[in-house]
């Protein structure tokens, strides 16, 4: 058996994730590695630390990459969080809030469900309700941006209700970071997590995260061991804390740091603010072409994320054969539905460096003429104009 080099096809990525990722962290992956403990590279720890801290807008010491992907990151919260025995308050409305609830209960918590419809917010009055219910309760958990759905909620009304009940806040920001407003600092949020592979265009593999000290000064006083050795954050610090010496504790994924800076210093070049509109402009013409299409989308005006589309699979189209068509025509990946919404939608990405006027054009030209192949029940024609008269 002889097997070859493998040489991925060029793609188009507009699905929930990985995004296209800029050529320029391409690059950066490709320099030469050096050790983990390097000064040079240690340098560029710090400077990637001061980065992350602006991409989160937080002043918060603890900012750094988990050298694992977002899930990791969503774990490195609850474990230094979570002791046995606490009562976490956690928001569901989607698929990402039942993973948070899977931590809490191996942390050894209680998980008390504040449940919503998938599709929309979490409701703010639901979650004051749970919170006066539960006064022994030690945090609230909820997701910022529900990938699943497309769903944007409430991060600075929700953090405020927790902290009025003396909750600790953990926030999922894994498809919100840089492509929606978050103001950590400024709506004072407690720990939060993300993933490289979205809005800020790098690859995956890493998860940001940031603690303030509120939190900090929780997980510096537990009463139980974290039950993560690799995620136990008074070991990691040792390793991404301040201060030249770093002490040993694991070997970071150099090249994927690389490419995370890179990423970093390409939203610092284009300012946070120009990021979160440039995501919402891409999203208003890709939202007209399809309306234009006759297609609609599930999440309520107003509570929608620009970055990840839910559209509404028209009746009578196999939803799986269009999404086959576009990779094997046109190299175009969008995304299917999970868990209740499977089978009934397409989640349509623009992140990152796949959020540009090229990619919404291109994706509305392509589900048009796939759709009117397939002779579904969709206006023809006039998709890309509609879009077009966004972009003006």
């Amino acid at each position: 058996m002889s097997i070859q080099s493998f040489h991925p096809p060029v793609r188009t990525l507009m699905g929930p994730g990985p995004s296209d990722v800029n050529p320029r962290i391409l690059e950066a992956m490709s320099r030469p590695t050096i050790g983990h403990l390097d000064p040079e590279f240690v340098n560029m720890m710090d400077q990637m630390k001061e980065l992350l801290r602006y991409a989160f807008q937080t002043s918060n010491e603890l900012t750094m990459p988990v050298s694992a992907p977002g899930s990791a990151g969503m774990e490195m919260c609850f474990v230094n969080l979570v002791e046995p025995g606490d009562k976490v308050i956690v928001c569901q409305n989607g698929v990402f809030g039942g993973r948070m609830k899977e931590n809490v209960e191996r942390c050894g918590g209680t998980a008390v469900m504040v449940e919503d419809d998938w599709g929309v917010a979490v409701d703010p009055q639901k979650v004051e309700e749970a919170l006066k219910a539960n006064p022994d309760a030690k945090i609230l958990a909820f997701v910022h941006a529900e990938t699943s759905t497309g769903a944007i909620s409430d991060a600075k009304t929700l953090t405020a209700l927790a902290h009025q009940h003396d909750c600790l806040v953990i926030v999922d920001a894994v498809t919100s970071l840089a492509g929606s407003p978050l103001m950590v600092s400024d709506w004072d949020i407690d720990a939060i997590y993300s993933g490289t592979q979205k809005c800020l265009s790098c690859v995956p593999g890493l998860s940001p995260v940031s603690f303030s000290q509120r939190a900090v000064d929780v997980i510096t006083s537990r009463k139980t061991k974290v039950q993560s050795w690799f995620l136990d954050l008074n070991l990691v610090l040792g390793y991404w804390g301040g201060g030249a010496k770093r002490a040993y504790h694991h070997t970071a994924p150099v090249n994927t740091l690389y490419a995370l800076h890179e990423a970093l210093v390409i939203l610092q070049e284009e300012g946070i603010e120009n990021s979160w509109a440039r995501h919402q402009k891409n999203h208003d013409a890709l939202r007209s072409g399809l309306e234009a299409m006759g297609l609609s989308f599930v999440v309520p005006e107003g509570q929608r994320l620009p970055q990840l589309n839910a559209v509404s699979i028209p009746d009578g189209v196999d939803e799986a054969a269009v999404r086959s068509a576009l990779l094997n025509e046109y190299n175009l990946e969008i995304g299917a539905g999970l868990g209740a919404m499977a089978g009934k939608i397409w989640r349509v990405g623009l992140m990152g460096f796949a959020s540009n006027q090229t990619n919404v054009l291109f994706c509305l030209g392509a589900l048009d003429a796939v759709l009117s192949g397939m002779k579904a029940p969709v206006h023809s024609g006039v998709a890309v104009a509609a879009a077009r008269a966004v972009y003006g």
